[in-house]
């Protein structure tokens, strides 16, 4: 009498939903909007990728992974920028790094703020795996970021002392999972292996920041597609990973639901068109009162004229960005970019921020040091209920003459209510790409990526930058903002 497998895997889990949801779902079913927002995310994603090429945490990154052989049966992919290829897990890690390093990738803002385009080093990974292509890697990509920002609007991670890369476990699978040809339960329990082991501490983002905080949604890409190509070859994982009795509902996000992933693609309004894009290089809840400090640099004939600095602004940018004594004093490039004094500071002083803004000479800088001791940052009442809607930032300058002036933004460039254009998404990659490509590449390369769904095969996308072409005045500038 022949044994029957009993499944391990129980339909009415969230796990399962999420299954359910990725491996359901259709290109055809996508509207034209979110297709053309998922592209312009590639490209902004690139744009950082080439822009971080010569950090340090890509360089040590790049010199740890393994280099592999391409060859019959040989599962590979491609990395950003290098000739070599070397496994998928390896790939997602260093394509990660590269798209996180500059903090100039996009954020998703909600109960748990999240950087949803770290799920593309995942896809692209498990995309070349597959030998999936264009079609196929945009809807990866739309469901990751569904999945992610879903997760995101039904419970704070960060209050309860875990990082929001945590959630990207389960998006990021999900996208693997897809690539790779994942059977539904064979997705589950991708799932279940990837949650299990994705508890990272809120600490990453905590005191003086390091190289892991761009590393940190990295190593839960390179997991992820780790736990696929394991579950794709029979390994089985731990269930239920959300609703067991040591799962993740109890030990890290408390309950919660979501029902949401059941609507049809005809009636939902899918969540990467409210994600936000950066117009600057800097934590996200730092945009506003970066705009808002440069528009007052430009009514100031002398900057040493400012006598004090009040920066308002809601909950979250204080909690994260605007208190603890670090952020007066940035030691390092990560804690630079994480800190609203420190911004707000290079805002007023240069009428921009940029990705040179925080190199290690800036954080020496004097006169930054001195015009932050005269900054002071605290909670609007007014301002705080406005978020996550909205980005509210007031800057108020005082100078020595009596006079002061403010500013108020609350939709800051590249806020689903004050968008990127496409011309401006076109001239991010230009600006960050042009150490690395000519005008004529760009140019072509731009045309590939606003074409994406037409590549037959995601193994192309790594080749359209070739190997890193050092070029040394410009390379060597973007070397010194590490």
């Amino acid at each position: 009498m022949a044994t029957v497998k009993k499944s391990l895997v129980t339909p009415d889990t969230l796990a399962g939903q999420l299954a359910e949801f990725g491996l359901g779902l259709r290109f055809m079913d996508i509207p034209a909007e979110a297709v053309h927002e998922a592209k312009r995310r590639v490209i902004d994603s690139f744009a950082c990728a080439l822009g971080a090429q010569e950090s340090a945490p890509v360089s040590i990154a790049a010199a740890v992974m393994p280099i592999v052989k391409a060859g019959a049966g040989a599962i590979v992919a491609g990395v950003i920028g290098r000739s070599a290829v070397t496994s998928p897990e390896w790939a997602a890690f260093v394509n990660g790094t590269m798209i996180r390093f500059l903090d100039f990738n996009d954020t998703y803002l909600s109960k748990e703020p999240a950087h949803p385009s770290d799920n593309i080093a995942a896809a692209l990974a498990a995309g070349e795996a597959g030998k999936r292509n264009g079609e196929e890697f945009i809807t990866a990509v739309i469901a990751a970021y569904e999945a992610q920002c879903r997760l995101c609007d039904a419970a704070s991670l960060r209050a309860r002392g875990w990082d929001h890369v945590t959630y990207g476990a389960f998006s990021a699978t999900l996208a693997s999972a897809m690539l790779l040809g994942l059977s539904r339960e064979a997705a589950v329990h991708a799932v279940n292996i990837a949650g299990t082991n994705a508890s990272a501490l809120r600490q990453t983002r905590a005191g003086t920041l390091s190289m892991w905080k761009g590393c940190a949604f990295a190593n839960t890409a390179r997991n992820a597609v780790f736990a696929a190509l394991l579950a794709k070859n029979g390994m089985t994982g731990p269930a239920p990973v959300f609703e067991g009795e040591f799962g993740f509902f109890k030990l890290v996000s408390g309950e919660f639901t979501l029902p949401e992933l059941a609507l049809k693609p005809d009636v939902r309004r899918f969540k990467i068109l409210d994600t936000c894009m950066k117009y600057y290089p800097a934590e996200y809840h730092a945009q506003s009162a970066i705009a808002a400090a440069i528009e007052l640099s430009k009514e100031m004939e002398d900057i040493e004229e400012i006598e004090a600095v009040h920066v308002r602004t809601f909950r979250a940018a204080y909690e994260i960005i605007g208190s603890g004594p670090e952020k007066w004093r940035p030691m390092t490039r990560e804690t630079a970019d994480h800190s609203l004094p420190f911004c707000a500071a290079s805002a007023l002083l240069d009428a921009t921020v940029t990705v040179e803004s925080f190199s290690g000479e800036r954080l020496e800088d004097e006169r930054i040091i001195r015009l932050m001791d005269k900054i002071k940052i605290s909670v609007d009442a007014e301002l705080d209920p406005l978020y996550p809607e909205a980005m509210p930032a007031n800057v108020e300058v005082r100078l020595k003459s009596g006079q002061t002036l403010s500013r108020e933004i609350i939709y800051p460039q590249g806020h689903p209510k004050n968008p990127l254009s496409d011309i401006e998404v076109e001239e991010k990659f230009a600006r960050l790409a042009s150490w690395y490509l000519t005008d004529t590449e760009i140019k072509r390369t731009l045309e590939k990526l606003w074409g994406l769904e037409k590549i037959k095969d995601v193994r192309e996308l790594p080749g359209l930058f070739g190997k890193v072409k050092r070029n040394n005045g410009k390379a060597k500038k973007l070397k010194n903002a590490d």
